[in-house]
């Protein structure tokens, strides 16, 4: 019987979709534990790039300094970059971009640039009623930075951390009103992405409301069943 987690044959380049707080990163976390490829997010690209100095580098550091957002014709070069880096060419899973369907051309010409080709757009699903009571319950450790919750895994004794005996702390950002903001704004912006990638048919939708580890093994079969 073929294991569920073994690497198929070919590359894998993953796009990585999912609203704030569907668990995104746990996941991305656990493909790179069973493919041993690269996340790739913005902010990393565009930190790498500010500290090797290039001149994208450069222009997106001015940007930030001057808090205006990196414009595209950056923010692609950088990626661009990014992607032709030795360990990226056996895959990569690519997180925080694109963000608009003008992106998303953008990525395409990048990868057909590097022969490269997107495998699979993986979108982490969990309705917003949902994500909504994760953020809200979410409590925090001030001294290790551990990660709680009210009602899914709460610690042992209220409002002392489980690991060091910090305390717990709720971010201010943690609330109802700014959750809803938040999630409108991913909807809108994140709508037309999702109906590009279902057109070329490369979309797949998972269940984030499920356990951890079920959608990890989603993701995972998912994936292995793929074939560049």
């Amino acid at each position: 019987m073929q294991n569920q987690f073994q690497t198929p044959n070919s590359k894998l380049l993953i796009l990585m979709m999912g609203p704030p707080g569907a668990g995104k990163g746990t996941q991305a976390a656990e493909l790179i534990k069973k493919f041993s490829i690269p996340q790739i997010s913005t902010g990393d690209m565009f930190r790498a790039a500010v500290k090797e100095g290039t001149e994208l580098g450069k222009k997106a550091k001015a940007c930030m300094d001057a808090g205006t957002l990196v414009p595209d014709e950056v923010t692609v070069g950088i990626v661009r970059e990014r992607l032709a880096k030795d360990d990226c060419k056996n895959g990569f899973i690519l997180d925080g971009f694109p963000r608009t369907v003008e992106q998303a051309d953008a990525l395409s010409k990048i990868l057909e640039e590097l022969e490269m080709k997107l495998t699979r757009v993986l979108n982490i699903h969990v309705p917003a009623e949902d994500l909504i009571e994760r953020a809200v319950g979410r409590r925090i450790c001030k001294t290790c930075g551990a990660t709680y919750h009210v009602k899914f895994n709460p610690t042992k004794s209220e409002g002392i951390c489980d690991k060091c005996g910090g305390e717990l702390y709720q971010r201010a950002d943690d609330n109802e009103e700014t959750m809803k903001t938040r999630l409108t704004t991913y909807e809108n912006s994140t709508r037309p992405l999702i109906e590009y990638y279902q057109k070329v048919g490369i979309y797949t939708e998972v269940d984030g409301r499920q356990p951890i580890n079920k959608v990890t093994e989603d993701l995972v079969n998912v994936l292995s069943s793929v074939k560049n």
